[in-house]
């Protein structure tokens, strides 16, 4: 595990309070970082979160994602966004197509031998997140109170999701070097997902995860989320537990308790994707993440 950089952010609790952050999230010293890139998907960009950027507008990067609020709590001036909704590991080396003729270059361009902090969110897109919500949603009206989801993805014998998380694992271990091999004397920070469901029981049809289904999904996210910890771990980064961090503020709470909107938004953000209150949220996991970068992360 590489030395991490430490200087004290007087003003750190009252930046997150301008930026809309929780209260408290800040109380420690920090890193300071005068050279920052946000790299990621769409947990990341914040697609449909105002105000929306257009460089190149199918990024559906917003100016209040995570990392905008990261960098304000900071006070960082060199700070670069290159987050895209939809981008896998792969788009980190090679140019992402998005509709419906555009294109974000290679995240990794990015990087420079001089910066130092890097944050990451990535491997949803690899798991075939998008699949996995859109097939448990179908099959949820075939059995409301069952598990049809879970017993599809295990009619095979081994757990077709469970192995997707597996095979992403040497990915991000890619990606996460990448970052070591460009910018060396960067504190990384690998940042998980929030929590989409709750562990038990759902809130069918608002969510039409159909009722068992609802602890396996929430079981697949605890898988990746584990796996996310143990690759930065190997890797040189830091973990930002998310996931732990956002239980009862999952897509089935109200609005204004939810963190992540359910299939039909009641604020401006994707379907199954951080709200701006969310991304608050993960801000402040970030900088709490940053005073304490040596502490380990434990699974809610």
């Amino acid at each position: 595990m590489p030395t991490y950089h430490r200087v004290i952010i007087a003003a750190a609790a009252t930046a997150l309070a301008l930026v809309g952050c929780p209260a408290g999230a800040a109380a420690r010293t920090v890193s300071s970082p005068e050279r920052y890139v946000a790299l990621g998907d769409s947990y990341a960009a914040g697609p449909l979160i105002p105000v929306q950027r257009v460089d190149p507008i199918g990024c559906e990067r917003s100016t209040s994602n995570y990392p905008a609020r990261l960098a304000a709590a900071l006070h960082i001036r060199d700070y670069t966004d290159v987050s895209c909704s939809g981008a896998t590991t792969d788009d980190m080396t090679a140019p992402q197509t998005l509709p419906p003729l555009d294109t974000n270059p290679p995240q990794f361009d990015a990087l420079r031998p001089d910066t130092d902090l890097v944050t990451l969110t990535i491997s949803g897109n690899d798991i075939g997140f998008t699949d996995i919500v859109v097939t448990c949603t179908l099959l949820s009206g075939t059995d409301p109170v069952g598990d049809p989801c879970a017993r599809q993805a295990t009619a095979g014998g081994a757990d077709v999701y469970a192995q997707r998380i597996a095979a992403t694992a040497p990915k991000l271990a890619r990606v996460l070097e990448g970052i070591r091999e460009r910018s060396p004397h960067a504190t990384v920070l690998l940042v998980g997902y929030l929590r989409i469901l709750p562990p038990v029981l759902g809130c069918y049809p608002v969510f039409p995860i159909a009722r068992g289904d609802v602890p396996y999904l929430d079981g697949l996210e605890r898988q990746l989320t584990a796996m996310l910890a143990d690759q930065a771990s190997h890797h040189g980064a830091v973990f930002v537990d998310s996931y732990a961090g956002s239980l009862g503020h999952d897509a089935c709470r109200l609005p204004g308790t939810k963190w992540v909107e359910g299939i039909t938004p009641t604020s401006p953000a994707a379907p199954v994707h951080p709200n701006a209150t969310g991304m608050q949220a993960v801000a402040a996991f970030v900088l709490d993440t940053l005073n304490a970068p040596d502490e380990g992360t434990t699974l809610g």
